[in-house]
């Protein structure tokens, strides 16, 4: 082999390596960026607020429930320091003709029960859109609610509920605010009137469902009552926090609502 050839072959296995040695590098570095991906992804799982996880793994807005709806719950019930970690929501700002009580276990992280609930008469028909604090308005009233004991009423067996908001729903036990069942809430009365019947300011339930409710509520479980309304948003201590976009009384003797329709 000339001395020529010698070099040419130099040449091309130098060549060759560095060729090699470059291929090598691009897919380590494909991979490191593969990994770094995977490792982004990871961290904005692991990063993902409680309630959303929760949210999302309850599949509550397939439900009708809207993440507003559910955060606000979520952010007031941290506070209350419940003696049974059961919440319900029922979402006034749903028709009534959906199922828009939600029932759900906060440490098992578990959807009890999902079905119908009534408002107030005066708060409007198909949907509630006015809420009072005041005896005699047979309007429901917003907000969060501790869970007391119970009593057999006028509707059977009744949850009293305690109303922890100040000006906005700490009448409940003077108006006799309870969750009771009622006929008039039923699948069958929607067909009939294209609307559940309505109460006297209760959050009223069906008959079938209302002692296993109130099973799993009574006793220090949390209700929150909620619409898409400003002004209770923004008067609510339990949710000054939140942004705007996002957003005790001595028992007596029981007055026992008349039923509504």
């Amino acid at each position: 082999m000339t001395k020529a050839q010698v070099v040419l072959v130099a040449v091309v296995v130098a060549l060759s390596a560095s060729f090699g040695f470059q291929k090598i590098d691009h897919l380590s570095y494909s991979k490191s960026v593969h990994s770094d991906t995977l490792q982004i992804q990871s961290d904005s799982l692991m990063s993902k607020p409680e309630w959303v996880a929760v949210y999302d793994s309850l599949h509550l807005g397939e439900k009708g429930l809207s993440q507003v709806a559910f955060k606000s719950a979520w952010f007031g019930f941290q506070k209350m320091n419940l003696a049974n970690p059961v919440m319900a929501i029922a979402d006034f700002s749903q028709s009534s003709r959906n199922k828009r009580l939600y029932v759900i276990d906060m440490i098992k992280k578990k959807i009890l029960m999902n079905t119908y609930v009534a408002h107030g008469r005066n708060s409007g028909d198909e949907f509630a859109k006015k809420f009072s604090n005041n005896n005699e308005s047979y309007q429901s009233s917003l907000g969060f609610y501790r869970t007391l004991g119970t009593y057999m009423g006028k509707h059977g067996l009744s949850l009293r509920l305690e109303g922890i908001e100040k000006g906005i729903n700490d009448r409940a036990l003077q108006r006799a605010i309870v969750m009771h069942g009622a006929d008039y809430v039923s699948e069958s009365f929607i067909k009939n009137t294209g609307r559940l019947g309505r109460s006297l300011g209760c959050p009223a339930v069906s008959i079938a469902d209302s002692k296993a409710l109130i099973n799993l509520l009574y006793n220090g479980a949390g209700l929150f009552i909620y619409s898409l309304d400003q002004q209770y948003t923004k008067k609510s201590q339990l949710l000054a926090g939140l942004t705007d976009d996002e957003a005790n009384q001595t028992l007596g003797t029981p007055r026992l609502y008349t039923s509504s329709k």
